[in-house]
């Protein structure tokens, strides 16, 4: 939604619109895809959400008023995040094959 890419519906992340902690209208996403009520999807990635909030686009898609908070939605994207192990280091320390070089 937010970058207006296409992908997989198992790789977007749902979201409906609901109370936050304090009762506010906000973005709750939904990952078990089953909660009631008007739903829309963005790519789970911080970019994505940044573009989605910068366009406006959750209260356009989700037919409610705004404003929207979208805290609950960044902190899970945070949370989610967190919890995804680290890209394997790459090796800097291999020997490389430099023959072909003369040194000059």
């Amino acid at each position: 939604m937010g970058c207006r890419g296409r992908a997989a519906a198992d790789e977007l992340l749902r979201v409906t619109a609901g109370p936050d902690a304090h009762g506010r209208p906000a973005v709750v996403p939904d990952p078990g895809r089953r909660a009631p009520g008007r739903g829309a999807h963005v790519h789970p990635d911080p970019a994505c959400l940044d573009l989605a909030v910068r366009r406006k686009a959750f209260p356009r898609a989700l037919r409610v008023p705004p404003p929207l908070s979208v805290e609950a939605l960044t902190d899970h994207l945070d949370s989610r995040l967190a919890a995804r192990p680290a890209p394997p280091a790459r090796p800097t320390d291999l020997p490389t094959d430099r023959s072909w070089s003369n040194g000059s």
